[in-house]
């Protein structure tokens, strides 16, 4: 599968130019016209299957990229919790980074899912 990507992108965009630039990406790659400088040199992707139902996978880096984030579909889940029940219902989601040793070490790609993790569960931090 191909994953196009924006290349050179130097200044700050509207988000709703990145998302009209991302849809013709998208139809390019499925209509199977995508040049390579389209696809080619990205350094980081993020592999969504989740969208299709999949709970977790590893995805596999695409030279030369350094890593691939692999998303999972959210699902309910029964969680402890500090309250008269003794657990809630939460949604979980898994995400697994694969990353190319030579250039991430596996401590650095451990820090930056731990960054991930608290951002998402919670997001007002990005605004801090």
């Amino acid at each position: 599968t191909l994953r196009p990507f924006e290349r050179d992108r130097k200044a700050v965009v509207s988000t709703q130019s990145t998302g009209s630039d991302m849809t013709d990406l998208k139809e390019k790659a499925s209509a199977g016209k995508l040049q390579p400088h389209e696809f080619q040199g990205g350094t980081f992707t993020i592999s969504n299957l989740g969208m299709m139902g999949i709970q977790e996978f590893t995805a596999v880096i695409n030279p030369p990229q350094s890593a691939i984030l692999a998303v999972g579909a959210p699902q309910k889940k029964l969680v402890p919790a500090d309250n008269e029940k003794g657990f809630e219902v939460s949604t979980v989601m898994n995400v697994t980074l694969s990353c190319d040793h030579r250039v991430v070490d596996g401590a650095v790609g451990a820090q930056w899912l731990k960054a991930l993790k608290g951002y998402l569960e919670k997001p007002i931090n990005l605004l801090l």
